[in-house]
């Protein structure tokens, strides 16, 4: 068995740190964004019109742009959300 040391004992969650409370809320956000921009580009493909305008932006979008605007919203999700998970507070402690 191995033996619990300081660094194993406690690990740290979502909402431990300043930081790792700010890389979860990107995560969230740039999940939403993802999920935004998929949802405009398949409305897209229903309509008549083979593009559609995002929200507030006015970006022309088809189901393969909606389709990479989801990957690459929810790669930065995921690199901010293992960010808040495994990041270290600092090298004071």
């Amino acid at each position: 068995m191995v033996p619990m040391t300081s660094s194993t004992a406690s690990t740290g969650g979502l909402f431990d740190t300043p930081f790792s409370i700010g890389a979860t809320v990107l995560a969230a956000v740039a999940a939403l964004v993802g999920v935004l921009f998929a949802w405009t580009g398949y409305a897209a493909a229903g309509t008549d019109e083979a593009t559609a305008a995002l929200p507030l932006l006015g970006f022309e979008l088809n189901i393969l742009t909606g389709f990479v605007g989801l990957l690459f919203a929810f790669g930065i999700a995921l690199v901010a959300l293992v960010a808040a998970l495994y990041m270290e507070p600092g090298f004071g402690e």
